[in-house]
């Protein structure tokens, strides 16, 4: 008799006369012996109590899992079938189990105070996935799963969550009408109404779109969402090697995406370009969305009044590394929170065109409100332009032309 079952026989005895099944007698003692199923740690107990007389053979229906385990290669049957249908380099199985037989679990746990119990849910896991490896032909992964079948064992149900696919890479803006991403319509908030003509969103298409259209189709997934390295405004528009992405696939069910296919097809248009596709891990989209990078930036201006040439040039030079106070934005103030945010100008340089409009070229501080700080927003972003030329003016265009980012 081994010695942690000595060690327990009285424990093991009662137990075993509830008519617990040999799965879930050994369960209760789970933590003890090694290299061994709970079904075979049952038989070994139910042995033990033989040799001492005492005969506690399992019932025809164990009071606790109510035959569950018998289930096993149905389980095992159903999950593979579902993981098959998708491409992944690896898989986990999990399980959804009747919320009564948990509770009695969990009763006869703390009735007799089994410090070395299994959970049943750990056994059912670990063994529908014994039985399914063979018909998935892909390793297990506990730690970072591709794929995880939750199996309902009380209909041998079997859903999938997939882990998404990311795809990283560089957007170019041409169309100084249509956001970075969806925009829901804001009187429906994407349900579809007169306002938006049924659509649910205020503009025909988006960067997002554009490029998530195509990849969803061919990833076979469920929806997409982008993340980018900041956002310019809709009249903005994104130049030069454009702006870094993340772009988010749920539930693909193809992971080995063509990326030069997906970059073909979404280009296959005059309003965005996209560059750079390469596949990603989850962690960059916080990497992303946390970079501080400097930008650079082309901007047409008007004035109000005539323009020295001479003068324009100074006041363009005169913002050399210098410190300006943003207090949040008239334009945006019903969507951010009211504060002043300490920005610099890196450089700023002008080019003259006519009496009333010149051309700056400037590079700031990430979250600069550019435009701002060109008119002044009525004194709530000083220093600024208008202030130090003594006219005011206003941004007619804006491109963003260059994003200080390098990819780790």
């Amino acid at each position: 008799m081994e010695s942690w079952i000595a060690d327990n026989l009285d424990t093991a005895r009662a137990l075993a006369e509830t008519g617990l099944c040999d799965h879930c007698l050994g369960r209760m003692f789970g933590k003890f012996g090694s290299g061994m199923t709970n079904e075979y740690r049952g038989q070994m107990i139910r042995d033990a109590l033989k040799e001492t007389g005492a005969e506690a053979p399992a019932e025809d229906f164990c009071p606790l899992c109510e035959g569950i385990f018998e289930m096993l290669p149905r389980f095992a049957e159903a999950a593979a079938e579902k993981i098959n249908e998708v491409d992944s380099e690896n898989f986990l199985i999990g399980s959804r189990i009747e919320p009564e037989i948990v509770e009695r679990e969990k009763e006869l746990v703390a009735q007799y105070n089994l410090e070395n119990a299994e959970t049943i849910k750990g056994e059912l896991n670990r063994e529908i996935g014994k039985l399914a490896l063979p018909m998935i032909h892909r390793p297990v992964e506990f730690k970072n799963p591709q794929v995880v079948a939750l199996v309902d064992t009380r209909f041998a149900d079997v859903t999938l969550d997939i882990s998404p696919v990311f795809i990283a890479g560089r957007y170019t803006k041409y169309s100084r009408e249509i956001p970075q991403t969806i925009w829901p319509c804001r009187i429906c908030h994407g349900k579809g109404c007169d306002h938006c003509n049924g659509k649910g969103k205020m503009y025909e298409t988006s960067v997002q779109e554009i490029i998530g259209d195509i990849a969803l189709e061919m990833a076979g997934g469920q929806e997409h969402f982008f993340h980018g390295m900041g956002r310019e405004d809709i009249d903005a528009c994104m130049l030069g090697d454009g702006r870094p992405f993340v772009l988010e696939i749920s539930q693909p069910k193809h992971r080995d995406i063509d990326l030069d296919e997906l970059e073909r097809r979404a280009n296959m248009n005059d309003m965005a370009g996209y560059n750079s596709l390469h596949f990603v891990q989850r962690e960059a989209v916080e990497r992303y969305k946390a970079a501080a990078s400097d930008k650079i930036y082309h901007v047409h201006i008007i004035a109000e009044g005539k323009v020295n040439k001479e003068e324009l040039v100074k006041v363009a030079l005169s913002f050399k590394d210098v410190n300006i106070d943003q207090r949040t934005p008239r334009r945006v103030e019903h969507r951010r929170a009211d504060l002043v945010r300490k920005r610099k100008i890196h450089w700023c340089k002008a080019e003259w065109i006519s009496d009333d409009s010149f051309d700056l070229e400037l590079e700031t501080d990430s979250g600069t409100y550019v435009k701002e700080f060109v008119s002044g927003d009525e004194g709530r972003s000083v220093p600024s332009f208008s202030e130090r030329l003594g006219i005011q003016c206003k941004v007619e265009t804006l491109d963003v032309l260059a994003i200080k980012f390098e990819e780790q």
